[in-house]
């Protein structure tokens, strides 16, 4: 039987205090000083956030309340949701893997928010994409790969924490490299981090530039070897995990256009979507990923065609409710610290984080075509 852990309980009165009480003060701060919400990473851990999800292959798996969770952190801050996806997905992947070694020392820390990490595979699933080429490379050495290369990105990431990536490995005799997926420790030698929050919001995400120079990776460390197989059994959870994130800012934003009704209601009803419009879209949207959310590891390509559209949906709603919460709200809404310009650039972020809306459309394509 391939069980990676016990679910943790999950409070969710404590997830709706911890987000009303200490999330939501410091939003602005997170935004505009691009501070990283570290004592708010942990106290989701200590209540239960990062390891709903993580029963493994073998065992009953639901995403449900892993999304739900992202979408409550979502609702007040995006970065702050987004890091709460990163600590799921770093989770998801050694949940997901046949590595006991990873799955008794690391997953534990990560599923309690004492260590933290991220997702490493932005650069990845654009180079399997045919997108970009793979920044990381390998070399066989005795007791693992030494790996060398610079990640971009890589997101909710400190000095002693984890990340999951892929990197080529040269095949003698054959043109095309193999695959490799690991986890890596961000504290070994020959790994550097440095900030990178140049962005017009999501400063608040410790992202970071990752260099490595001959980087010892032991085998204990590896989820795939050759990673095809792996990458077919997670990327429906990786994915469907994501829609938390939109879901959050949706209803956040149709929430900014109920709270304008009373005093701007009788000149934004010539606009022409209203709060209830956006809210049935996102009914369907919700209904359609939580029930897919039971089923993570269907690793068909009908599955995972489904999945795909449904983030796609998820995105651009997120995109259209912060597009209508700016006009209803108006200049209110579009001052520095307005609720509703935040939204805006945060809801972008969906558009263009891996997989963006571009990449979205052209995987679908390409599976409806083969």
């Amino acid at each position: 039987m391939n069980i990676a852990a016990t679910p943790t309980a999950l409070n969710a009165d404590e997830v709706a205090r911890i987000t009303a009480e200490e999330l939501f003060p410091i939003v602005r701060k997170i935004d505009d000083e691009r501070s990283y919400p570290e004592a708010i990473i942990r106290a989701y851990g200590k209540a239960g956030v990062y390891g709903t999800h993580i029963g493994g292959i073998d065992a009953p798996t639901d995403l449900s309340n892993a999304i739900l969770t992202m979408a409550t952190a979502s609702e007040a801050c995006l970065s702050t949701g987004f890091c709460v996806w990163c600590q799921d997905t770093l989770a998801w992947y050694i949940a997901s893997s046949d590595n006991d070694f990873l799955k008794s020392e690391v997953l534990p820390k990560v599923a309690k928010g004492q260590s933290f990490g991220g997702t490493g595979m932005s650069n990845p699933m654009k180079a399997m994409g045919e997108i970009e080429p793979m920044r990381l490379k390998g070399e066989r050495v005795e007791g693992g790969y030494k790996v060398k290369g610079m990640l971009p990105w890589v997101s909710n990431l400190v000095e002693d924490g984890y990340f999951g990536s892929m990197f080529h490995v040269d095949v003698e005799g054959s043109d095309t490299p193999k695959r490799v997926m690991a986890i890596f420790h961000a504290a070994w030698d020959g790994v550097k981090l440095k900030l990178d929050h140049d962005f017009v919001a999501m400063g608040g995400t410790a992202t970071c530039n990752v260099q490595m120079r001959d980087v010892f990776l032991p085998d204990a460390y590896i989820l795939g070897d050759p990673a095809d197989d792996f990458i077919t059994r997670i990327r429906s959870g990786f994915t469907l995990l994501q829609c938390g994130m939109a879901a959050g800012i949706i209803k956040n934003c149709i929430d900014l256009i109920k709270q304008v009704e009373a005093p701007l209601g009788h000149v934004n009803r010539y606009l022409e979507v209203q709060a209830g419009d956006l809210e049935a879209e996102y009914n369907a949207v919700v209904s359609d990923v939580l029930n897919m959310a039971k089923t993570p590891y269907d690793t068909s390509d009908a599955f995972y065609l489904r999945v795909l559209k449904a983030r796609l949906d998820g995105g651009e709603l997120a995109m259209k409710a912060a597009h209508w919460a700016q006009l209803h709200t108006g200049a209110r809404g579009y001052v520095t610290h307005g609720a509703a310009q935040r939204r805006l650039r945060e809801a972008y972020f969906i558009g263009i984080v891996t997989p963006a809306t571009k990449h979205l459309r052209k995987l679908i394509a390409e599976f409806e075509a083969a």
